[in-house]
């Protein structure tokens, strides 16, 4: 690839694409999971494809990472151990270690080849590795979560690809109640939930069966994610009880700079367009 060329993603379910200009293909890897790629583009940095599907981009990333990680850090009172499930990019527990009240942050991602690429081409992401309240590891994020010892766990976060080969188990009843049992009486599940735009119907599937394992308040907070299908994302908080109210004083006041994040934007999410309410019973 010598000149500038597109690059799409074609996603059915919306009958539309994502495409970006690239000049040239950096990097492939077939891992034992699946097929990540990486190139080079000509306004959006680098951009990383799992299976033909784009994961990130080196201008975008932030509004996701973002978004997965600190809604649910300042919901919890006081979140000292998080799990992040998937995320082998790092660029959420590199969200999650910017809270200093956090002592112990685990990430479980199947797919060391995910984490390699990102240290290469995406070294912004994976600042926080070495972090010693970081522990790393490279395994079945089921099993990790179905071995989590009971009530030990203040958030978890499920940073998935979409519900489709590896990531597959982890949107049913299942992986949801080993969550359950692993989270505190006052502990967080949070999962990236697709488009709010054309997956609503996957949506309320994914709250139905985070009901049938015990949650009882949920919370879907739209954001703009470019790089995904139909340019719109969300992210979807679980309780076993209690509302959704955030330490807003300590948002506004927190240590630390985002680029999307604000207690603003944050109380902004909260209120869902109408047509999403509806479809969500809210």
């Amino acid at each position: 690839m010598t000149a500038p060329n597109w690059l799409y993603e074609n996603f059915d379910p919306a009958g539309s694409a994502i495409g970006y200009r690239v000049t040239r293909k950096l990097d492939e890897v077939q891992s034992p999971f699946q097929k990540i790629e990486i190139y080079e583009s000509t306004d959006w940095g680098n951009v990383m494809l799992i299976d033909g599907a784009m994961m990130v981009t080196t201008r975008d990333n932030f509004l996701y990472h973002e978004m997965v990680s600190h809604p649910a850090l300042f919901t919890h009172a006081d979140p000292k151990h998080v799990v992040i499930i998937g995320g082998g990019d790092c660029g959420t527990l590199r969200e999650v270690l910017r809270h200093p009240g956090v002592q112990k942050a685990v990430q479980c991602d199947i797919d060391e080849q995910v984490t390699r690429m990102a240290e290469k081409y995406f070294p912004e992401l994976c600042e926080s590795n070495s972090d010693p309240r970081a522990e790393i590891l490279f395994d079945d994020g089921i099993a990790y979560m179905a071995n989590c010892a009971p009530g030990s766990v203040d958030i978890v976060i499920v940073d998935s690809t979409d519900p489709v080969g590896p990531a597959e188990g982890l949107f049913n009843k299942a992986f949801y109640d080993s969550c359950f049992r692993a989270l505190k009486d006052d502990g967080i599940l949070v999962q990236q939930s697709e488009s709010p735009l054309v997956l609503l119907d996957l949506i309320n599937e994914m709250r139905g069966e985070m009901r049938k394992a015990g949650f009882d308040s949920f919370q879907t907070l739209p954001f703009p994610q470019p790089c995904y299908p139909t340019g719109w994302w969300s992210c979807t908080l679980a309780r076993k009880s209690g509302g959704f109210d955030f330490r807003e004083a300590d948002a506004r006041a927190k240590p630390f700079t985002t680029k999307y994040y604000s207690a603003d934007i944050h109380k902004g999410a909260q209120h869902l367009p109408p047509f999403v309410a509806e479809a969500l019973g809210e």
